[in-house]
């Protein structure tokens, strides 16, 4: 882990973003056991998730020292969700993890939040991340329900942990 906390640039992500957010995003897919996500994105399947689609809300990149994304955090809204509710995504290039990147860009996102009149963020875990729980609970979430055993794709059953950050509160 490389501690850059103090030159943390976080900024809103871009489209020029998408092919170095992507490849880590598969990086992390491939690896596997932190991300809900089980198929790979393309730039395009990329940009239309976390850039530009209808559920959009926001999507900010933290850079390393180099200027280079070395995180991003993403809300999006669904149907599922209360009204005035959003989800949140984080991911973390998996090669050189930035030591209060997630801090920062959680600063950002919640400031976000509350500007657009969002009322609470929810951040759906697998209960197998162990660091994704640990991450979202130094944020201050707390839990609020689990859905038991739902299946990945090779068949596995995994329970999945919601969270929930209310904004109005804090």
């Amino acid at each position: 882990m490389v501690d850059e906390m103090a030159t943390i640039k976080v900024r809103p992500a871009t489209p020029v973003d998408v092919p170095e957010l992507c490849s880590f995003l598969n990086e992390i897919i491939r690896i596997g056991g932190t991300t809900a996500n089980e198929t790979p994105f393309t730039p395009e399947s990329f940009t239309a998730h976390y850039l530009a689609g209808p559920g959009f809300v926001s999507c900010f990149v933290a850079e390393d020292t180099d200027g280079r994304p070395c995180a991003f955090q993403a809300l999006e809204r669904y149907d599922a969700l209360p009204e005035g509710w959003a989800d949140i995504g984080t991911f973390s290039r998996p090669d050189a993890k930035v030591r209060g990147a997630g801090t920062a860009l959680f600063a950002a996102t919640k400031d976000n939040a509350r500007a657009l009149g969002l009322t609470a963020i929810n951040a759906t875990i697998r209960a197998d991340n162990v660091g994704g729980l640990a991450y979202y609970g130094k944020m201050g979430f707390v839990d609020y329900k689990v859905d038991k055993a739902v299946p990945l794709k090779s068949g596995r059953l995994v329970d999945r942990v919601s969270k929930r950050y209310l904004l109005t509160e804090t």
